[in-house]
């Protein structure tokens, strides 16, 4: 029970990664702050339904969690989400909403429980690989994990002394328990692909005391992909340009996405 009654405020944890980093702190001990869009049946000790891209919905969560909790140990900002980018239909509002929800929430956030850190407090952004590598039509989501990215280390600087702040990049990670192909599972250099508890044991990982000297950082958890050379032609995967696509090229061949990142 490392984090016995630590208490813990995570946003976006009604599911997926967020719901583990939830339940791994609960088994350990800690007292776990939850703000999310969707109403769920949460292991949290608070939950508060609300929209993070909005201003009122932090002030009154942010308070209620003082109120109910006094001071916090840890902050893990995991809530965001993508609309898509500008080969879709992405508006100005939809781009805004996404850096409101990836980058802005987490900011006020921190801001706001500032004077309520115990001594040892941590953050942890989850940030993802998409921060520096992409696919077509991902700008809003790419864009907002690239603040996050940045967020992370002028925090680092600014609340030096007082609260370490880090990050976690997230590769490809199945919160489904879905049956993957040996092909998805094995162009990973690790052999699989990742799963939440990958993500939440960083996460815990870093706001522990074995982390003391660890701040400003950013730990990228992939399996390896972002590390991994791909050229056209490499294990029988090829590449068929769009102009190819296009002109209907008979020798474009086979291809296949390899979706990387989260």
């Amino acid at each position: 029970m490392k984090f016995k009654d630590k208490v813990v405020v995570v946003t976006g944890g009604a599911a997926g990664i967020g719901k583990c980093i939830v339940k791994e702190f609960k088994k350990a001990g800690a007292k776990v702050a939850v703000i999310d869009k969707t109403e769920a049946d949460s292991e949290a000790d608070f939950f508060y339904c609300g929209d993070i891209a909005e201003e009122n919905a932090l002030h009154d969560f942010a308070g209620q969690v003082k109120t109910d909790f006094g001071q916090i140990d840890y902050l893990i900002n995991n809530a965001c989400l993508s609309r898509g980018g500008i080969l879709s239909d992405c508006s100005f509002e939809d781009f805004l909403y996404v850096q409101k929800v990836g980058v802005a929430a987490p900011y006020f956030l921190t801001k706001l429980f500032l004077p309520n850190f115990a001594p040892e407090g941590a953050i942890v952004n989850i940030c993802s690989t998409r921060a520096f590598m992409s696919q077509a039509g991902t700008e809003s989501y790419s864009a907002a994990k690239g603040g996050i990215l940045s967020l992370t280390h002028a925090l680092s600087a600014s609340l030096s002394g007082y609260v370490r702040v880090n990050s976690v990049s997230p590769g490809w990670i199945d919160n489904t328990a879905s049956d993957w192909s040996l092909a998805d599972n094995a162009q990973h250099p690790a052999g699989r692909i990742g799963k939440p508890e990958d993500i939440a044991n960083m996460v815990l990982y870093l706001c522990s005391p074995e982390a003391s000297f660890i701040s400003g950082q950013n730990i990228t958890i992939d399996g390896g992909m972002s590390k991994l050379m791909i050229y056209h032609g490499d294990h029988g995967w090829t590449y068929t340009p769009k102009e190819c696509v296009r002109d209907g090229d008979p020798q474009g061949g086979d291809s296949r996405e390899v979706s990387v990142g989260f």
